[in-house]
């Protein structure tokens, strides 16, 4: 074992001690991206409109936009990261802000609610998405793309849908979409480049998201991950990319 694959070995462990969840205190300088998801949202956004947020995390994004609605729900799986909302939430002594644990499989929620639906890097399904939207009431969603951060994938061997073609998944959304009726369906892309500033910050990336499923629990992963570092880093920081597209449909008044 060479000093490297220690070196970093210990950097994932105290990565994860100081740090936990926070992606607020993640250090990355990023060019190219072509939008702002939730200022795209915010512009959906008509007199006394409602807003569901799924995946919405700590909720630090819907925090910031909420003086734009009558009312902003945000939901997520994790317990833990509703935790954290309600707590940011009591901080900001915002009044109009619901967070709330619940599974995007199953809304707990009145047919036709909500008047716009977001959903940003996290699971969702068509037909619940309908089913609490009115009519004409817009979904947007904003994925990552299947070659996002890919010479990562490629040094490592394994990954996020590494291997499968690019735009699978958001061309299956878009049939969904179609099939559940909504319309004036439209998408975006980009492939932005991004430079994590310390080895601490792309640990922190790999530990938390599932970019390369299990990082660290695999003996090789602390040696691959010092190569990598060694390949990719500039005086930006450590080289890699961010690609995503967004999908933003209507759904249908009939």
């Amino acid at each position: 074992m060479n000093g490297n694959k220690i070196n970093y070995q210990k950097l994932y462990d105290r990565v994860g001690g100081l740090i936990g969840w926070d992606f607020s205190k993640l250090k990355v300088k990023s060019g190219g991206e072509k939008w702002d998801f939730y200022k795209l949202v915010v512009e959906k956004a008509r007199a006394n409109s409602i807003l569901l947020d799924i995946g919405t995390g700590g909720g630090e994004r819907v925090l910031k936009i909420s003086s734009d609605f009558l009312l902003v729900i945000g939901i997520d799986l994790s317990k833990s990261m509703i935790n954290t909302a309600n707590n940011n939430l009591q901080k900001s002594q915002i009044t109009n802000i619901r967070f709330l644990q619940m599974d995007a499989k199953k809304l707990d929620f009145p047919n036709g609610f909500f008047d716009i639906v977001s959903c940003r890097h996290s699971d969702f399904f068509v037909a619940q998405v309908a089913r609490v939207l009115v009519g004409g009431g817009i979904f947007l969603t904003q994925q990552v793309s299947e070659a996002d951060k890919l010479n990562i994938k490629q040094a490592f061997g394994r990954g996020q849908s590494f291997g499968v073609k690019d735009s699978v998944a958001k061309e299956t959304y878009i049939n969904h979409l179609e099939e559940a009726g909504f319309s004036n369906i439209k998408t975006l892309d980009y492939d932005a480049n991004e430079w994590y500033e310390t080895p601490e910050d792309l640990i922190f990336l790999l530990r938390n998201t599932p970019i390369i499923p299990d990082f660290g629990k695999q003996p090789e992963d602390f040696e691959i991950l010092s190569r990598f570092i060694d390949d990719n880093k500039d005086d930006k920081g450590i080289f890699t990319n961010s690609k995503r597209y967004m999908i933003i449909a209507e759904k249908g008044k009939g």
